[in-house]
């Protein structure tokens, strides 16, 4: 059936969507939901279908195409299309398959990502899928097979070095910011380390938030290449690059419903490390009350389950379960984190020693598992070798900052201090990411927690525990309200 487009002037989102009147969707014998292809010249692309009941909507005559179709297709208002049944993808029957509590081969998760990435399933079909990998779990051949997919479904860095390093945290510990500390020592010791990071999704800030005070964090993965083969490594964000898409397609689905498959979880963070051409990986998993991991036996269980997708890759993992009871360095928020990695790569007094002594640990072990010597992590950050490199990343991505003391708080803050004397046992992650979140980080870079008390030190009353920062007085009423609901600092 040959049809006139009519521009909807609307996105989707990604899915891939085309609005037919009811007359001609009754001429094909179609219903909502069914596939249509549509022609424009050499042009195809595979739609979902939707009814119109109402002229005004859609025409006869005429196929609403949405934003998304209309880029692919290369397609104008009032360009004529072809319009042709097509059948629903076969990934549906691979994915009632793992409703039904079957096993998928690898070929099976194969298609369900193809579809994935190429639009052709809709939310509530990806729902579907994500929902049975949660519901029975994914066994080790199932987690290589969609971590292998992932992969082969996006870009790949290629770097004609060995070995090429990269590290990744579990999460849920507020602050943590070792990876900017971390990669320009190990870049500075000689080894290539190409990290991606991402933005926060439920933190205070993510790696690429922190570090985009600095720098230009979006970068194609041509840049990247260039970048890190100019300077030996980088620290850019994820999202601005290709790896692995079907990864973020999977994760927007799962944030509104909360679900985190460890299948799914473990196939994301080992994808982006196979799409870098990762040789050698080290996995940090913070484990304590209000980290992501509150369990050893967990922890141990995850430990086990990367080393044999690692090995299945080819890749050398090591995992060290890692203390995340409290947060780790003072600033919480991108700006205040910024600062802290300055001041510690620059051997300043002011740095966090906690957040010092966890990046040289993870550093080391990286040397180590490599075949260097564990001393020379020590010595990059001492001889201002690692500040030095880190700066080279900086100026390479598209330098912004790198004076610390530049790097200021947001105007307004509130103190809060000891409410008795004694020693602090507990600070909550928690309590502590929620406050600064509502503060406004880590959309507002300035906002966030500069802690100036850790936990095991000893407090007396009416004595500054931390000072919240904000830019706007009610965000700072809402942060205070939080901080008052729950007590996340724990004295005795």
């Amino acid at each position: 059936m040959k049809l006139r487009v009519k521009d909807m002037d609307i996105e989707t989102g990604g899915i891939l969507i085309a609005l037919l009147n009811e007359n001609d969707a009754r001429k094909l014998d179609l219903h909502p939901e069914d596939r249509i292809g549509i022609y424009h010249g050499k042009k195809k692309a595979i739609a979902v279908l939707d009814i119109a009941e109402s002229k005004k909507a859609c025409p006869e005559g005429e196929v609403g195409l949405f934003e998304e179709m209309l880029d692919l297709l290369n397609a104008k208002d009032k360009d004529e299309v072809e319009v042709v049944i097509e059948s629903k993808p076969v990934s549906l029957k691979f994915i009632k398959k793992k409703l039904d509590g079957k096993r998928l081969k690898p070929k099976e998760i194969e298609a369900i990502v193809k579809d994935i990435v190429s639009n052709e399933l809709t939310t509530i079909e990806l729902t579907y899928f994500i929902s049975a990998c949660y519901t029975h779990g994914l066994s080790l051949e199932e987690t290589v097979a969609l971590t292998k997919a992932m992969i082969k479904t996006g870009d790949t860095l290629k770097l004609n070095k060995y070995p090429i390093v990269d590290k990744h945290c579990l999460g849920g510990v507020a602050g943590n910011r070792t990876t900017m500390v971390v990669v320009p020592i190990l870049a500075a010791a000689g080894l290539t380390v190409p990290k991606t990071s991402s933005r926060s999704i439920t933190s205070p800030a993510g790696t690429a938030d922190t570090m985009e005070v600095l720098c230009n964090v979006c970068h194609s993965i041509k840049s990247v290449e260039k970048i890190v083969k100019k300077v030996g490594g980088c620290i850019t964000w994820g999202g601005a690059v290709n790896l692995a898409p079907a990864d973020d397609k999977i994760i927007k689905v799962e944030n509104p419903l909360r679900i985190d498959a460890e299948g799914n979880m473990l196939s994301s963070i080992m994808a982006k490390k196979g799409s870098m051409s990762s040789t050698h990986v080290i996995i940090d998993i913070p484990l304590g009350k209000g980290a992501k991991i509150e369990s050893r036996k967990e922890a141990e269980k995850l430990s086990r389950e990367f080393k044999e997708i690692g090995n299945a890759l080819g890749m050398k993992i090591k995992v060290l379960i890692t203390d995340g009871s409290q947060p780790i360095g003072n600033g919480i928020g991108p700006a205040l984190e910024a600062r802290d990695v300055l001041w510690l790569l620059k051997n300043d007094k002011r740095a966090p020693q906690d957040l010092r002594k966890k990046s040289l640990m993870l550093a080391e072990e990286t040397l180590e598992m490599c075949g260097m010597d564990r001393k020379i992590a020590k010595e990059m950050l001492e001889s201002g070798k690692a500040y030095k490199k880190m700066i080279e990343i900086i100026n390479a991505q598209g330098k912004k900052i790198t004076d610390p003391d530049k790097i200021k708080p947001a105007k307004l803050k509130y103190e809060y201090r000891a409410k008795k004397s004694g020693k602090i046992i507990h600070i909550d992650n928690g309590v502590i990411s929620r406050a600064a979140r509502l503060a406004g980080a880590p959309q507002d870079k300035s906002a966030g927690i500069y802690l100036y008390k850790h936990k095991g030190d000893k407090v007396k009353k009416g004595e500054i525990i931390f000072t919240l920062y904000a830019d706007i007085k009610q965000k700072i009423e809402f942060a205070v309200d939080a901080l008052k609901e729950r007590n996340g600092i724990i004295i005795t």
